[in-house]
């Protein structure tokens, strides 16, 4: 039943792959040039992420590869262990650690994100992705294509980079991506989705097919507008796979002895991990199916597929957001579309590579910046809002914490901010019921569950009592009371009579209250 799903979603699949390809192909490369690795390890990566991940994944929708959150530890671990080739051990052992996290079930902790923290994460992403390709967009090149961090290696940060942006415009590249965001915006318009023959082409391709056309015809008509070799694609080619095996690059096992590595490791598979669990929650959360990920099965999957691109050469492998909405958006169905995207990745290196550096990366840019529109509409800050402080709060947080550092920073930023609203609810919010009956008795019938939370509100409540009061505090629907709880209604009873409160318990546990209260 399953092959026949996946024949069946093939239409959507492979033009989905396609775009998934585009969008890869340059973050692939970036990525590698930011970390400091060789040019070919973004692209197995990719692949790896692609065919490997995609076919032992539970997802259908999320597409694995190099992800820009880690940029930062590999350059600093390739640094401080001397090689790449030492760094590929680490890598390695990070992958063996996801296997062991997935086998003893530790996929659980992604459950435990709130709603609102994830919103904000992908309206993060969104904002960051707009933010990040305008620059790409407008002809200036000086940062890596991959890049997604606020403050950059050149010393500017995200907002002073787009300023100089604007100020140094390349017309001829800036003209090639409004043609290409032009065609995006028309494939997805009514007029064409109407007409069978069109809709069946992903509209990036044919964004990018005019981006070519576009510079073909400066260079022949309007050569002070060409777009130089900068501005376009740079993928390195090889013209067999032996060659492609000559240049492979394989882990130094003789670093075992160097603690280091380790340390990385562990690094390594703990970031890997939780990216990978938040793509997820976020990713799950765009499927259009509602379909749910198993996290177990996923940690599992990463780690086969970080410990084959660790053997191989290539860089670490997270989910990653912005390829696997991407995929989303280009009305993929099943996880071929993923596979087909490092299948792509494969071809691009050994046939296509020529044509491939064809490609301006403002084109590239133009799809991006669209995607990142759909992630962070301007209808989703609104019902955030609508449900309230409490839950807008946290989400709005989140989006500028990671615009202003990093994603796994952002995320727990705006994760205390979370748990500080929720530690407020529990606080107000009364998890058992004050009644006065006709006879002047005051009952208080706690909740089926009271934690340790529900303390100070327990305590404000009693304190709030009437003197001379007839009190009632009625346990009996209770399966649990935390030991706090317990202990601030039995440090109630001993100073109860000091008040003149008539105080009995009902199914209350005995607890030995500790001080003085006398």
């Amino acid at each position: 039943m399953e092959n026949k799903s996946y024949l069946k979603s093939l239409k959507n699949d492979l033009p989905a792959g396609l775009v998934v390809f585009l969008v890869a192909l340059p973050l692939c490369l970036g990525i590698a040039l930011a970390s400091g690795a060789p040019m070919l390890s973004g692209i197995i990566a990719g692949v790896v992420g692609g065919v490997v991940i995609g076919l032992l994944s539970g997802s259908h929708t999320s597409v694995s590869g190099p992800a820009a959150g880690l940029i930062i530890i590999v350059l600093s671990a390739i640094t401080t262990l001397g090689s790449y080739e030492a760094f590929l051990l680490s890598l390695v052992l990070a992958g063996v650690i996801q296997l062991l996290l997935g086998l003893l079930k530790a996929g659980v902790i992604s459950l435990y994100f709130p709603s609102n923290v994830i919103k904000g994460m992908l309206a993060a992403i969104g904002l960051t992705l707009i933010l990040k390709q305008i620059p790409h967009f407008l002809g200036v090149d000086g940062d890596d294509f991959g890049e997604m961090e606020f403050f950059q290696k050149d010393g500017n940060t995200t907002f002073s980079y787009l300023a100089d942006a604007f100020e140094d415009v390349n017309f001829g590249v800036m003209i090639t991506g409004a043609i290409s965001f032009a065609i995006l915006l028309l494939w997805e318009s009514k007029w064409v989705q109407r007409l069978n023959a069109l809709k069946q082409i992903p509209g990036a391709l044919v964004a990018v097919m005019f981006g070519v056309l576009t510079n073909l015809f400066y260079s022949f008509s309007l050569p002070n507008f060409a777009i130089a070799q900068s501005h376009l694609v740079t993928l390195p080619s090889f013209q067999s796979i032996g060659d492609i095996g000559d240049a492979l690059v394989f882990p130094d096992f003789s670093a075992f002895s160097n603690y280091q590595v380790y340390i990385t490791a562990i690094t390594l598979a703990f970031v890997a991990s939780l990216e990978t669990l938040l793509s997820l929650e976020a990713v799950d959360k765009l499927d259009t199916q509602k379909r749910v990920t198993p996290q177990n099965r996923e940690l599992m999957a990463q780690g086969a597929g970080n410990i084959l691109s660790g053997l191989i050469g290539g860089l670490p492998i997270t989910a990653v957001i912005v390829r696997s909405s991407a995929n989303i958006n280009a009305g993929s169905k099943t996880k071929i579309s993923g596979v087909f995207h490092g299948i792509l990745l494969v071809l691009a290196v050994l046939v296509f590579a020529k044509y491939i550096n064809y490609i301006p990366l403002s084109s590239l840019a133009a799809i991006l910046i669209l995607v990142g529109f759909k992630l962070t509409k301007p209808a989703l800050y609104m019902k955030q809002y609508k449900l309230g402080l409490d839950q807008f709060i946290p989400f709005i947080v989140t989006v500028v914490a990671i615009m202003m550092s990093d994603l796994l920073i952002g995320i727990c930023i705006g994760m205390a901010v979370g748990i500080f609203y929720i530690l407020k609810a529990n606080y107000q919010i009364p998890y058992f019921q004050d009644k006065d009956t006709s006879d002047g008795v005051v009952n208080i019938i706690l909740s089926e569950h009271v934690s340790f939370l529900n303390k100070p509100s327990l305590q404000k409540m009693l304190s709030e009592l009437p003197q001379k009061s007839k009190v009632v505090i009625d346990g009996s629907k209770s399966q649990t009371i935390d030991y706090d709880a317990l202990d601030a209604i039995h440090r109630f009873k001993a100073i109860a009579k000091e008040k003149h409160i008539h105080l009995e318990l009902k199914n209350i546990p005995d607890l030995e209250v500790q001080g003085d209260l006398h």
